[in-house]
């Protein structure tokens, strides 16, 4: 299989994993919970060290994935409590598990290099070389361990469907029935940080971000219906993944960098050109209602 469409494929799984959770992002208003997570990691990847003297991507990827757990645990702990907004209970949460990995660095292992690159920024150019053998074929580790992290994902939006969904969009009637909106917004949180995660090595901390958030943010903008608005979301993820591997290759540029750069494009032109909350279909319903001033009468 070509390289550029190994590297391709490998983006549209990770658009595809974080599509399916991004509009639940977006609409709970907690989309900087993705950016959190790509800061939290950072005390699990010293802990893997100081426990296991490791610096291997397997260990570091679970001791990242531990710390972003706890990280959304903590935030929707803090949320429950009624005392403190999501925007500030993220805010809280990120800078603190930061610190302390930045402590723990600069404590106990500031002479070593630890693996950042392969768990934070990652680069998916050198994705098609990281490969493992599976019935006589090579695959790509990244797009196995992805597709993994699809499955879940669709299996998780699938059977709870119309429990996310009420809690969405009312979690006061959805506790009044019994439907644990704070079991599943925990359940969601859990599978953004694994999603999160497991994404960091092949297409980095940076691209993971815009596509939970740009792409479900695209899609809010076109469509009323949640089923539609996933169903764009992936699609833009799919469109950015295509046409930024198609832009970077001409300019010699950074792939993920050209990837994020399409998604964002792709919100632009929602945003402008909408057909209902679009910026231009606003202005033509605000100039309509426009009442037109009578003729001047001269004396």
């Amino acid at each position: 299989m070509p390289d550029g469409l190994v590297i391709v494929i490998v983006a549209g799984l990770v658009a595809t994993a974080c599509g399916l959770l991004g509009p639940f992002l977006v609409l709970r208003r907690i989309a900087l919970l993705s950016d959190a997570v790509s800061h939290a990691v950072l005390p699990g990847i010293v802990a893997v060290w100081l426990v296991a003297q490791t610096r291997a991507p397997l260990p570091v990827i679970i001791g990242a994935a531990a710390f972003a757990v706890v990280c959304v645990l903590a935030i929707d702990a803090l949320r429950a409590t009624g005392l403190v907004a999501s925007d500030a209970a993220i805010a809280l949460v990120f800078p603190a598990l930061f610190a302390l990995g930045v402590l723990g660095i600069t404590r106990f292992a500031s002479g070593i290099h630890l693996d950042l690159d392969a768990t934070i920024y990652g680069e998916i150019a050198f994705v098609p070389f990281d490969t493992v053998q599976v019935g006589g074929f090579e695959m790509a580790r990244s797009g196995l361990v992805l597709a993994g992290v699809v499955a879940l994902n669709l299996v998780l939006v699938t059977l709870l469907w119309k429990e996310l969904k009420a809690t969405t969009f009312d979690p006061d009637f959805s506790a009044t029935v019994r439907l644990r909106p704070r079991l599943l917004s925990r359940l969601l949180l859990v599978a953004v940080a694994i999603t999160a995660v497991a994404s960091f090595d092949a297409v980095g901390a940076i691209l993971v971000v815009t596509l939970l958030i740009v792409p479900a943010a695209t899609a809010y903008l076109l469509t009323d219906r949640l089923a539609v608005m996933v169903g764009l979301a992936v699609g833009v993820g799919w469109v950015g993944a295509a046409g930024g591997y198609a832009l970077a290759l001409p300019l010699d540029s950074s792939i993920a960098g050209a990837m994020g750069l399409v998604c964002t494009a792709c919100f632009v032109v929602a945003l402008l050109a909408s057909p209902k909350r679009g910026v231009l279909a606003r202005w033509l319903r605000r100039a309509r209602r426009a009442p037109v001033a009578p003729p001047a009468v001269s004396p």
